[in-house]
């Protein structure tokens, strides 16, 4: 590497083909490839310049573009669950742009029509107008799978003058002079960086301004080509401040790769269960690849790794079976040494697990860490199986959980599908949803009758597992699923959220995609289905059912208003560059002030079928027992031990605890007999 001593432009990265050269290109796109990590070498080893993956781009006809316009409108007019809201709140009207796209297609000849990068932009753009991260346009091959990036990420912290920009990872064997992790970036391709990450929000646009700015900032380095086209841009113009204080410029090309394999498949009932922002699971995937190769390394790995029984000791990580997934390790912050455990996805299918063992994993990670307080942490999830989000909670809380409802909006094609699978036994379970969408004839109603996607029963199996004080950290990149699960952590009272955006990214819906919903009228005995393959691999993604909240906001809506945070965190550089020490510190803080509840439970059945149970207790005046679900008795109770005798209940399967404080339900046990 080196530098242009009159510009102080860094060398060495730019593209070796230019636009218009006839040489051949090279083996490898750029230099660092080279020396990226082994995981992920040969991976990466097949990244190509932004112009040589476009030469070769495109190839629907007049008809296939206007079969996918007829089926966005299917989708959109017939099944769009916040198609209401989102003109209401956004002023928009996709469906008039749609019809206009139509017309202008009808009128358009194979020798006349506009070029593909054209039409494919037409429909991104009105997809993109309802702010929907649900509701998407995919593009086809060869941009399905597809990101493009660059070697390093910028991020955004804040002090006492504002916002600024950093460099905070960069790919293994990537350098530049003084660019390097607290290298502060200036400009980009020219503008001042605040105004280019301005434009990249208003583009790439979140369901509200937070969630639009977090896009904003996350598209300047990492681009799915799914969902959208590839940067206009071959190259980037970094201006930065380096590490050594240099003022530089970094000319670096764009390069295009297939992202890293999910195990998600079309068509079946696992999939009319998911909430996700694919683009950001896409994202996440893709800085997987690029900044942490060790993961990829434990995923392919044949051997699962070791799995510990023992607690984490200080600064110590416990090791999971479910990598990409999970991370757990005893933190140790200004106030003492608490838990934390990070959810990067609810997405089961990147790893092929199902809800049943994620929670598992759960439990067994947080057994492991310090019981005086737990620091969990989704930031950048963009959800997955609702399932598995709604499950975990009930492992905090000694409440009952209410999964959050949901609704389909009211339409015959829709009553159609949910007929269809009405039965008792489909894998679908649309039942529920028929009798008040049949009734929406008469009334009018927009929306159906709400109910649990979740089923209630599942998200109550296994009770309460953690006992100390829990704090949430979210910032405005959760969505969906995960939206949902900070949703019901608020709703549940379940403890403080500690946000470093205003908002979650507001996502608030069941999303279904062409091909689910083509298979769901696959074998239908009406008329023809409305449905038709969509040409060259593309898809369309839409918010199918909308959630709304329980408890204290009973009926708001998630979608465009997310959840809001009990206190906010602004990132700090340490933040950024040190691990999140300040923002863990803080949440330090909050878990302090909070009592460490505890609730052990050691039962004794005698043969004339008396029940004794052993309890140790802390920060509790007060247990009820319930045997067999009946109430069978209720002490005070003090720190340390208790005796509890339940007599007459020879047979019994199952006891329940609750501990009280000053008449609150703080704790509950349940065992098994």
């Amino acid at each position: 590497m080196s530098t242009d001593s009159k510009t102080g432009t860094a060398s060495g990265t730019t593209s070796r083909r230019h636009p218009g050269s006839s040489a051949k290109p090279s083996a490898l796109a750029a230099p660092f490839l080279a020396e990226a990590a082994e995981p992920v070498r040969d991976h990466l080893a097949r990244s190509v310049e932004l112009a040589d993956f476009l030469r070769d781009a495109g190839g629907l006809t007049l008809e296939e573009r206007r079969l996918l316009v007829e089926q966005a409108l299917v989708l959109l007019e017939q099944n769009y669950v916040h198609l209401p809201l989102k003109v209401a709140m956004h002023a928009v009207n996709p469906l008039q742009r749609l019809r206009l796209l139509r017309v202008h297609l009808e009128r358009q000849t194979p020798d006349t029509m506009d070029p593909e990068w054209r039409f494919h932009a037409e429909l991104s753009r009105i997809f993109h107008s309802v702010r929907d991260l649900h509701t998407n346009y995919l593009l086809p091959d060869p941009f399905a799978g597809k990101i493009a990036y660059l070697p390093f990420q910028v991020e955004e912290y804040f002090d006492a003058s504002g916002s600024h920009y950093v460099v905070s990872r960069l790919a293994t064997g990537f350098s530049a002079p003084g660019f390097g992790p607290g290298a502060v970036v200036t400009h980009w391709s020219g503008m001042p960086i605040d105004r280019a990450v301005d434009l990249n929000a208003a583009r790439f646009a979140g369901s509200n301004p937070a969630a639009s700015h977090a896009r904003g900032v996350e598209t300047l380095t990492i681009r799915p080509l799914l969902r959208h086209l590839p940067p206009d841009e071959e190259w980037v113009l970094v201006g930065y401040i380096g590490t050594d204080g240099q003022a530089r410029e970094l000319r670096q090309p764009w390069l295009v790769v297939d992202d890293l394999p999910t195990f998600e498949g079309p068509g079946d009932a696992a999939n009319a269960l998911l909430g996700l922002d694919l683009e950001l699971d896409q994202t996440n995937r893709a800085k997987t690849l690029l900044f942490a190769p060790q993961v990829v390394g434990q995923i392919q790995a044949d051997q699962p790794p070791v799995l510990t029984t023992s607690p984490a000791a200080a600064g110590q990580e416990v090791p999971t079976g479910m990598p990409g997934l999970f991370r757990a390790r005893n933190v140790t912050t200004s106030s003492g040494d608490f838990g934390h455990i990070r959810i990067f996805s609810f997405n089961l299918r990147t790893l092929g697990v199902t809800p049943d063992e994620f929670v598992a994993e759960f439990i067994r990670l947080i057994g492991l860490l310090p019981q005086t307080g737990l620091i969990l942490d989704v930031r950048g999830n963009g959800g997955g199986h609702i399932w598995a989000s709604e499950s975990t909670l009930q492992t905090l809380t000694p409440r009952r959980v209410v999964p959050e409802p949901a609704q389909f909006i009211n339409t015959p094609l829709n009553l159609r599908i949910c007929r269809h699978h009405g039965a008792e036994d489909d894998p679908f379970q649309l039942r529920p949803w028929i009798r008040s969408m049949d009734q929406a004839t008469e009334t009018g109603a927009t929306f159906s009758a709400a109910f649990a996607i979740t089923p209630e029963d599942r998200a109550n199996a296994i009770g309460q597992q953690y006992y100390g004080p829990v704090v949430l950290i979210t910032d405005a990149r959760c969505y969906s699923a995960t939206d949902i699960f900070a949703a019901g952590f608020q709703d549940h009272g379940i403890g403080p959220i500690l946000g470093v955006d205003d908002n979650t990214g507001a996502g608030g819906a069941n999303v279904w995609d062409h091909q689910l919903l083509s298979g769901l009228l696959q074998d239908s005995p009406d008329s023809d289905s409305p449905y038709k393959a969509l040409p060259n691999g593309a898809n369309l993604r839409v918010a199918i059912r909308r959630t709304v909240r329980v408890g204290a906001l009973a009926g708001t809506p998630l979608e465009d208003l997310g959840v809001q945070p009990t206190q906010r965190h602004l990132l700090t550089r340490r933040d950024l560059l040190e691990g999140n020490l300040d923002l863990l510190d803080r949440a330090g803080e909050l878990l302090a002030a909070l009592p460490v509840r505890r609730l052990e439970v050691q039962p004794a059945m005698a043969a004339d079928g008396t029940l004794t149970l052993r309890l140790e207790v802390e920060n509790l005046d007060r247990a009820d027992v319930y045997v067999d679900d009946r109430p069978r008795g209720s002490v005070n109770v003090t720190d340390g031990s208790a005796t509890v005798v339940v007599t007459g209940v020879e047979g019994a399967r199952s006891a329940r605890v609750e501990g009280f404080s000053e008449g609150e339900l703080v704790a509950a046990r349940r065992i098994a007999l």
